[in-house]
């Protein structure tokens, strides 16, 4: 499906949809948070889980989300992953334990985790390569960074005007309106011909596990440290089932991750720098947050209506990066936007003082920080799918999607004991031990998005030489016979097409 008529609008209309929501969830819970204890009874260590459990099944099952599409169809995937999404959202709106809203935050995160890869697949193998599919990735991570970055304004005006509840309810008008673009779409609803590809269940047994223990390690590190004993154990428990899933992976003939996916130079770069990007972007959105509140004293609406200038960067950035991408390469592109976006991330560093202001330390930081990520996101997309043959564009997609979430959560854990260390060890009154342990945290971020551009430098082709997925005959063909080596040759290229179904 490569027109770019009525039918490929609505296929754009879902995927943005989702990208949105899928963001959307990840940061509008915090500003409710304090609510959520005060009227369920929250304890301490539990209030954590509302974040945490949407994180752990979100990055947990990621990969075998990714992997999904490509066997059972886009369209059934993305159907079922909207409907458990919405059901969860209403049921978390009405639960009356805590118990019960951490089920229903992590019956999200399984939606998510079905959602998130489908919805960038979809934008691949609808949309030709060129410009059109460029302009679709550069709104596709305008929705995601909309998503975070409205989900703080929308989390503090509803809490503010309806309570903590409108935060989980908010999602179901935007679920219906995400099945009904689905429903208009047309996506074909059986595969043509072509033998379906096999799960492999070893792999995902392994991989889900694995992922799960390593989310979970991580997010418990905010009651835990590093070196506690039930950190350790978790974290190498992961290390270990993440090494038996390479192993199992490298000798299966349909792998759920080919090993061999990361030997293609743009998506190893891609996947690199979305990692590091996203521990950079998600523990500045909570420090720039936290900032605001603790040390400048805003409010809750006041703390999500500051994000929106980072808004507009965003979209200001991808609006650019979809007209330059085709004169100045992904390489080029994908380096100056990482670049710009570490000195906006450098300026927080500088002006997030105990006596700081919103123009000095909050807008141009911020402006400067989102035009670079906005002139990533679509040559990060068409990188992460580079040479990739159609029938793994949903394994392509698993695994930027979980790129990014595993590297926000590691970043923000990291960035979390470096901030408290450094307040901690401070001299002078709590707002300004505050302001140094954020400035610490900056310049940390700041360094890895710098790391991340210079490395997609060193890793992407110097030209748009990159063959986004579109076909084994768009494939080089040494990729074309990777490709049937490593899948034992009996997966039909053909059966790309269910990622539309």
């Amino acid at each position: 499906m490569k027109d770019q008529g009525g039918n490929a609008r609505w296929v754009l209309a879902a995927a943005l949809t989702v990208q949105f929501l899928v963001a959307l969830d990840v940061s509008v819970v915090n500003v409710a948070l304090p609510d959520m204890r005060d009227d369920l009874g929250f304890t301490p260590d539990g209030l954590q889980w509302v974040v945490g459990a949407y994180a752990l099944t979100f990055g947990g099952l990621l990969m075998l989300g990714g992997r999904l599409g490509d066997i059972v169809g886009g369209r059934r995937l993305l159907a079922a992953g909207l409907a458990l999404f919405g059901l969860a959202s209403l049921a978390g709106g009405l639960v009356q334990s805590p118990g019960a809203l951490i089920a229903a935050r992590a019956a999200q995160g399984v939606g998510a985790a079905a959602l998130a890869p489908v919805a960038f697949t979809l934008i691949t193998v609808t949309y030709a390569a060129g410009p059109a599919r460029s302009r679709a990735l550069g709104m596709w991570g305008m929705a995601g960074a909309a998503g975070g970055a409205l989900g703080v304004l929308a989390g503090g005006v509803l809490t503010d005007g309806a309570g903590w509840r409108a935060v989980m309810l908010v999602n179901v008008p935007i679920v219906l309106f995400a099945l009904v673009a689905t429903a208009r779409a047309a996506l074909p609803a059986a595969r043509d011909r072509g033998p379906a590809p096999r799960l492999d269940a070893a792999g995902a047994l392994l991989v889900t596990a694995g992922m799960s223990l390593l989310v979970l390690g991580v997010v418990r590190t905010e009651s835990e440290s590093w070196g506690s004993p039930a950190t350790v154990l978790t974290l190498g428990g992961a290390a270990a089932l993440l090494a038996a899933f390479v192993a199992v992976e490298s000798r299966t003939r349909q792998p759920l991750l080919r090993p061999g996916l990361l030997g293609i130079r743009p998506v190893l770069g891609a996947n690199v720098f979305s990692l590091l990007l996203s521990s950079a972007q998600f523990a500045a959105f909570y420090f720039c947050s936290l900032y605001m509140q603790q040390v400048l004293g805003y409010g809750a609406s006041a703390t999500g209506v500051a994000f929106l200038p980072f808004c507009a960067g965003v979209v200001a950035g991808s609006l650019i990066a979809a007209r330059a991408v085709a004169a100045v390469g992904i390489r080029v592109l994908l380096t100056a936007g990482g670049l710009l976006g570490a000195v906006g991330l450098a300026g927080f560093a500088f002006t997030a003082t105990p006596d700081g202001s919103f123009a000095y330390s909050i807008l141009w930081p911020s402006l400067l920080c989102s035009v670079g990520i906005g002139m990533s996101f679509v040559p990060l997309g068409t990188a992460a799918t580079a040479d990739v043959v159609p029938g793994e564009a949903g394994m392509a997609s698993g695994l930027l999607n979980s790129s990014r979430q595993i590297g926000g959560s590691l970043g923000l854990a990291v960035l979390v004991t470096v901030a408290g260390s450094v307040t901690a060890s401070a001299a002078g009154p709590g707002t300004a031990a505050l302001a140094q342990g954020y400035q610490a945290a900056y310049w940390v971020c700041a360094g890895l998005l710098t790391l991340g551009s210079l490395l997609a430098f060193a890793l992407l082709p110097g030209a748009a030489r990159t063959t986004p997925a579109g076909g084994p005959e768009a494939a080089p063909k040494k990729t074309r016979k990777n490709f049937r080596k490593n899948s034992g040759g009996d997966v039909d290229p053909a059966v790309s097409r269910s990622t539309q179904e």
